[in-house]
């Protein structure tokens, strides 16, 4: 009986843990794709000409993805301070 009621706490006092948690934010910094920039950017971003190139200008890493909607593999990943050109990617997506 012991065992099940210090379980139980355990579980309540974690589940309030992640009730009470911060929901994730936007990259502070500039994600520029062909040229449009995309201030504090979060979520997935479409890639509409080829050759395409990403600058990502913000504090997050950005996945490049080889198709649209951020599906299919991660082309490349693109850290902070760096530019990627590609002529095949369809999408990326801030981490």
């Amino acid at each position: 009986m012991m065992r099940r009621t210090a379980l139980t706490l355990g579980a309540l006092a974690t589940a309030a843990t992640l009730a009470t948690a911060e929901p994730a934010s936007a990259a502070e910094g500039v994600l520029v794709v062909n040229g449009v920039d995309h201030a504090d950017p979060s979520g997935c971003y479409a890639v509409d000409r080829f050759p395409s190139s990403i600058v990502n200008n913000t504090d997050a890493i950005a996945e490049v993805h080889s198709g649209p909607d951020c599906t299919g593999q991660v082309e490349w990943l693109v850290y902070p301070g760096e530019t990627y050109n590609t002529e095949t990617a369809q999408s990326v997506f801030v981490l």
